[in-house]
C-alpha cells in the first residue's frame, strides 16, 4: 500500500502490514473490551479510534481479495475464460 493510499484510506503504516485475520482478531478483542463497560472514557475513545482503523484494514483486505478472485470457466469450445467473482450476499 502506498503512502498516499494509506493517507487517503486512514490506514496507518503499522496497520497496513496486518493480515486480515490479525486485524480481525485485534478488532474483536477491542470490541470485547469496550463491551465490558469497565473502560474509562479516554481509553474507550482510543480503542474506538484503533477499532476504526482496524475495520478499514479489514475492509481493504476484503476488497483486495474480491478484486483478485476470478474464476476460470470452461467454454463450450474447451477454451478457458475468466469470470469476475460475484460476491454472494447472505441477506436472505
Amino acid at each position: 500500500m502506498t503512502a498516499l493510499l494509506r493517507k487517503v484510506s486512514g490506514v496507518e503504516a503499522s496497520d497496513a502490514q496486518l493480515t486480515f485475520e490479525a486485524a480481525l482478531g485485534q478488532l474483536e478483542s477491542i470490541v470485547e473490551t469496550m463491551e465490558s463497560g469497565d473502560v474509562p472514557l479516554a481509553d474507550l475513545l482510543a480503542k474506538f479510534e484503533a477499532g476504526t482503523r482496524l475495520l478499514k484494514v479489514c475492509e481493504t483486505r476484503l476488497k483486495d481479495a474480491e478484486l483478485k478472485i476470478e474464476q476460470l470457466k470452461k467454454q463450450k469450445d474447451g477454451s478457458l475464460a475468466f469470470e469476475k467473482f460475484a460476491a454472494v450476499r447472505d441477506d436472505a
